[in-house]
Formats: structure tokens, C-alpha cells, sequence
């Protein structure tokens, strides 16, 4: 079975002060590696790989696989320009990374042909696996299913992160459909959007690459392995007891401030541990999420 399927499990990177938190860091990764995730990407959107220096991308890449233990570990590589993407590459490649995750991050916007150019570089600099990273609400960019087919056929190109979408369960699984009949057999698809993982993974599609793995992999693991195994009801069911936990994301503007605020009310990374200028959520708000944490006993 391929490694890009299943439940990939993005964790935080956290700060103390303006410095990463290596300890904390370390923490995380060995809590996801113990859970039995399937992977574990390093540097992913909540891991707040824009924020960072080369130098300290490189250092969390290699903290990441030094600490998994046998989990595969991939690691974001996205950048403004393309050369700094490949050195972010080379550094992955001698963390000992699995895999690469890709996002077309951009300050003008690009067009179809930009991103092409961009996975076309990537894939021919590099023998690590790249998964297509679509995450349209950070980059700004939307992928066709015509541009997922064009850059699926590129060497190297073994996964596509497809964003979660609310639809109900038929129309989840002709949008899965409709991209797995363009892209060759062995490129996987995995569905991010927390709330509605479970649906994409009843709809067909072979991965999660999940926010709120990477900091409660239990509840993750059960939704993943119910779905994957044939008993989707459970799976639905798993994730519909964390519907508050999915309010406060649509309520709160994002995922990002909740699971950072879940991680220090549980003691795993110091408080404020997001990149300025990114504040967090208020004390009130926090405290919400505190409530919600407790009383679905996701401690």
C-alpha cells in the first residue's frame, strides 16, 4: 500500500517567544508517531511553514524525522519564488523526508500555466514523491480538474490534497470521481477540510491529510480507519461528535487559532505559539474552546 494514503497528521509548529520550540516540536511528532498516523508532514499549512527561515525549515524538517520513528514524515517546501522552493527540497531530501508537500504560494497571482511550471521544476529537480498541495484559503490559488490532470502526469507526482467540500454524499463522490478518472491509477487523493474528511473519505478518496490530527490523532485515527475499512457510518458518526469542535473552526475564522489554542490548554506547546503577527484567539474564546476540548473528553 502506498504512503500517501490514510491519515497524515499536520502538526503545529510551535514558538517560545520568536524561536521555535524544539522540545514542544519534538513532543507533538512522538504523540502522532505513538497514535499510529500514517504519516506525519512537517511544515504543512499548520505547521506555519510560510513564517519561517530556510534555516529553521530545515532544522524542524529534521527534527521531524529523527523523532517519528518508523512513520513516513513529509515536509512543505512551498515559497514565494522556485528557487527557494528547491532549496527547501534539498534540505527535506537530507532530513531523510519521504515526501514533499507543494503549495503554489504566491504574492501576484498566478495562472495556470505558472503552477505547472512550478510542479514541472520541482518534480524534475527532485526523486522525492511530491504530493499537490490545493489549499485555495491560505494560497489564494484554485486548481482545476484539468490542471490536477496536467500536473498529475509529471514524474514524481504521487498524491493530490483536495479541499474539503460541504456537499452532500453523491455530489462528494462524482468530484472525486470526476478527478480520479483524469489522473494515472497510482497519484492517490486525499481530502482536507476537517469537517468534511469522513465524507471524502466514504466518497473514494485514499487519504486525510488532517489539521486536527496532528494535535488529537486519536478521534483522526478512528474516523480514518472506520472509512478506509468499509464502515462508513461509524465514521460519519466519529466525526459528527466533533460537530462543536467544527463550529468553532467556521466560527473562529479558520482551524489554525483553534488547535493552536487546543494544544496549550492541553500543555503541549507553550501558550502563544503561533508566528507573529498572528495573535491567537482572546481569552474568551479560548475558554470556549477549553469547554468544547473537556467535554468531548479529547484531552
Amino acid at each position: 500500500m502506498s504512503i500517501f494514503t490514510g491519515l497524515s497528521a499536520f502538526p503545529l509548529t510551535p514558538l517560545k517567544g520568536d524561536a521555535v520550540d524544539e522540545a514542544a516540536f519534538v513532543r507533538l511528532v512522538v504523540r502522532l508517531a505513538e497514535a499510529g498516523v500514517d504519516s506525519i508532514t512537517a511544515l504543512g499549512s499548520t505547521g506555519s511553514y510560510a513564517y519561517f527561515a530556510s534555516e529553521e525549515r530545515a532544522r524542524v524538517a529534521r527534527l521531524a524525522v529523527e523523532h517519528a520513528g518508523s512513520t513516513p514524515v513529509f515536509v512543505g517546501v512551498g515559497a514565494l519564488r522556485t528557487s527557494h522552493v528547491l532549496a527547501h527540497i534539498d534540505n527535506a531530501e537530507t532530513a531523510g523526508a519521504a515526501g514533499v508537500l507543494l503549495a503554489p504560494m504566491t504574492y501576484q497571482p498566478l495562472t495556470a500555466d505558472d503552477v505547472f511550471e512550478l510542479y514541472r521544476t520541482a518534480t524534475e529537480h527532485t526523486r522525492l514523491p511530491v504530493i499537490v498541495y490545493d489549499n485555495p484559503g491560505t494560497t489564494h490559488f484554485t486548481f482545476t480538474t484539468d490542471l490536477y490532470a496536467r500536473i498529475a502526469e509529471l514524474p514524481g507526482v504521487v498524491s493530490i490534497k483536495i479541499p474539503g467540500a460541504p456537499a452532500d454524499p453523491r455530489k462528494e463522490r462524482e468530484r472525486v470521481a470526476a478527478i480520479r478518472a483524469v489522473v494515472p491509477e497510482h497519484v492517490t487523493i486525499g481530502v482536507s477540510g476537517d469537517a468534511f474528511a469522513a465524507d471524502g473519505l466514504n466518497a473514494g478518496c485514499d487519504a486525510w491529510y488532517s489539521v486536527i490530527g496532528g494535535t488529537l490523532p486519536d478521534p483522526a485515527v478512528r474516523i480514518t480507519r472506520a472509512a478506509l475499512e468499509g464502515r462508513p457510518g461509524e465514521a460519519v458518526a466519529e466525526s459528527e461528535r466533533l460537530a462543536p469542535l467544527w463550529g468553532l473552526f467556521a466560527e473562529f475564522g479558520g482551524s489554525l487559532r483553534v488547535v493552536a489554542a487546543i494544544a496549550e490548554h492541553l500543555g503541549l506547546t507553550p501558550e502563544k505559539c503561533l508566528p507573529l503577527p498572528i495573535q491567537g484567539l482572546t481569552n474568551a474564546q479560548r475558554a470556549r474552546v477549553a469547554d468544547v476540548v473537556d467535554e468531548l473528553g479529547l484531552g
